[in-house]
């Protein structure tokens, strides 16, 4: 089990600190700063998760525990009752295992291969028969190894390079969760599902986020990383002439997710990094998905950054680095969304148009004001998104999203960008 603490000892250090709660009775286990840390809470007005009650996390936790494997994480975030989780050192959520302990007895990615080849199976729909069952058997084993359910009122802090890798945290239906200095990298799918049906050609698709919304509210993610480390989807196979992509997103967003600020993030090498909104059906998002995306920075990071549909998404002060020949586009508008882009800067390779920041997804309006663009070593210009966009494809995007941020701390000027998310985003920034 993971170490826990009274909140009846050691309540001198936590009045030095100037901070309500746990400390814990071992100094070592936790330091003076990590201790205030995991008692921070949202400040005011810092993005949409400021909304409402705010989003305290587990500030009014009575205990603490320091978590240094996979039962012991699992363990400590679950249930809502308030708690505050330190993550130290490498957690491997696979745990000494790999993708054939997970396989069932009658799946084989040859046979899987050999079943549903186009040739055999078709076009027209999506496999189904005892060979996909027995895949989706093999991901539920996967899931249930990997995933660590999040509880409501949890704050889930990373110390001593606080690193979860091959695993998923995920919030479903709970409320007031912060995740906060930690690395999280590699939620590797060892099943990925084939769908002929998406898009004219077919698509492999993954099944895991490094970390997922899902009906959650009031969450602040913040001065994490994410990547796929060096597992990257370009490098993996192609099957039926689609690459075989074994990661999702990096931070997703779903299913009537709202009130959410994402902050001083380090995003990197990844594929589908933030989509906000799954499906184009109006249903339960509709008046949710409120999410802040200010200050952090996206790294070579291939499209979804963010992904939006129905939501009123504030995405100001973010870093954007687009060289590699594999992007596709920064902000996608999608249906009925609402984004407003404020003072974003972008470092492009030549090869990318200013008209490819934007991509259409069945939106109609976006509000993009104060960029800044710079290709290579030159000067940075001032660019207007969605003039460059409209320029270059159509239908037309009206260039105002009907609506004006309120909840914001501070706006840095577009050309200070660079330097104040080079310091900022990411991990160990926080003194823990």
């Amino acid at each position: 089990m993971p170490k826990t603490f009274s909140a009846a000892v050691v309540l001198v250090a936590v009045a030095a600190l100037g901070v309500a709660g746990a400390a814990p009775a071992d100094a070592s286990a936790v330091s003076a700063g990590a201790l205030a840390l995991g008692h921070q809470t949202l400040p005011l007005n810092d993005g949409w998760a400021a909304s409402g009650a705010g989003t305290t996390g587990g500030a009014a936790a009575t205990t603490v525990s320091v978590v240094h494997n996979r039962d012991e994480l699992v363990a400590a975030v679950a249930g809502d009752a308030p708690k505050i989780v330190y993550v130290s050192g490498r957690i491997d959520m696979l745990a000494g295992k790999s993708c054939t302990d997970f396989a069932d007895p009658a799946y084989t990615l040859d046979g899987f291969l050999a079943a549903y080849d186009p040739a055999v199976w078709g076009t027209a729909a999506k496999p189904t028969g005892a060979l996909e069952e027995a895949r989706v058997r093999s991901a539920k084993a996967q899931g249930d190894q990997i995933k660590a359910i999040v509880g409501s009122n949890t704050t889930i802090i990373g110390i001593n390079n606080g690193r979860i890798s091959h695993g998923s945290l995920v919030l479903t239906g709970v409320s007031n969760v912060i995740v906060r200095n930690l690395e999280i990298v590699d939620a590797a799918d060892c099943f990925p599902a084939w769908d002929p049906t998406d898009g004219t050609t077919g698509n492999w698709n993954s099944l895991y986020d490094l970390v997922s919304l899902s009906g959650a509210t009031n969450v602040w993610i913040d001065h994490n990383t994410f990547s796929d480390g060096n597992n990257l989807d370009e490098d993996q196979p192609l099957y039926f002439g689609r690459p075989y992509q074994v990661h999702d997103g990096a931070s997703d967003i779903i299913k009537g997710s709202d009130l959410v600020t994402v902050s001083y993030n380090d995003y990197y090498d990844h594929d589908k990094t933030m989509l906000i909104g799954s499906t184009d059906t109006a249903g339960v998002d509709v008046g949710k998905l409120r999410v802040t995306v200010h200050h952090n920075r996206f790294g070579n990071v291939l499209q979804r950054a963010p992904r939006v549909r129905f939501g009123q998404v504030d995405v100001y002060n973010n870093l954007y680095t687009a060289t590699d020949e594999l992007y596709q586009y920064t902000l996608g508008a999608g249906i009925e969304s609402a984004i407003y882009a404020e003072n974003n800067y972008f470092k492009l390779s030549f090869d990318v148009p200013t008209g490819d920041i934007i991509h259409y997804w069945k939106g109609t309006k976006i509000t993009a004001i104060g960029t800044l663009v710079q290709y290579g070593s030159r000067r940075a210009i001032p660019v207007d998104l969605v003039a460059a966009y409209n320029a270059a494809y159509d239908p037309d995007l009206a260039p105002d999203a009907g609506w004006t941020p309120a909840l914001r701390t501070k706006v840095d000027p577009t050309a200070s960008v660079p330097s104040v998310v080079a310091a900022n985003a990411g991990i160990r920034h926080l003194g823990s």
